[in-house]
């Protein structure tokens, strides 16, 4: 089977808690009932803009997951039209991957279980749109580490055609490109080339 690959990005949020205690004395003269002025005052906040190459990153990266998603779900499901590709991938990994599920079903074969993305990073980052018509357009490169351990694929009879040493892991290096981005620079991103890298695999997601 091929290399679907797939790498997970983690945000971590601080939450600050600011809480006070006070006690008065109670000895002495009865207790009278005083208010207390209370005042907030709330600091200002400055939050950093977005930058375009921040955007596109995120835009790319959430196309690189829908693609995994995409792949799984055409494999596991022989009658689904392999139209949906063209949600997530375009040039040479479209055609790859539509000759990959179209000889799968030729055979009889699909997949059971899903891919996972065990480790995503961002590599960089190129708006540079100056020739679309040469290919000159923005692009992303993403390395992913995905995660077969939960994948098979098994024929009519549901015997496993999988390879015993086959690696439950390994990396991709994808290259998502935009070839709208004057029209739709958030929304046209697609994974136009996909590379397997020779590094160490990362341990299952």
């Amino acid at each position: 089977m091929t290399n679907v690959r797939i790498l997970a990005i983690s945000a971590t949020v601080a939450l600050l808690l600011v809480a006070g205690t006070g006690c008065a004395d109670n000895a002495g003269d009865p207790a009278s009932t005083t208010p207390t002025a209370s005042s907030s005052s709330t600091a200002p906040s400055s939050v950093a803009p977005v930058s375009d190459s921040d955007t596109a990153a995120a835009a790319a990266s959430s196309v690189v997951r829908a693609y995994f998603a995409v792949v799984d779900h055409l494999r596991q499901h022989p009658s689904k039209s392999l139209g949906t590709l063209a949600s997530a991938a375009t040039s040479s990994q479209l055609a790859a991957q539509r000759r990959l599920v179209s000889t799968e079903r030729s055979k009889g074969l699909h997949q059971v279980g899903d891919t996972r993305v065990a480790e995503l990073t961002v590599q960089t980052v190129n708006l540079d749109n100056s020739d679309p018509a040469a290919g000159k357009v923005p692009t992303v490169t993403i390395d992913v580490c995905w995660d077969v351990t939960d994948v098979d694929i098994v024929d009519a009879t549901g015997k496993s055609v999988v390879s015993p040493g086959r690696p439950s892991t390994g990396w991709t290096r994808y290259t998502v490109a935009n070839y709208h981005w004057a029209k739709n620079p958030s929304n046209g991103w697609r994974i136009a080339t996909g590379q397997d890298l020779k590094q160490t695999p990362c341990a299952p997601s």
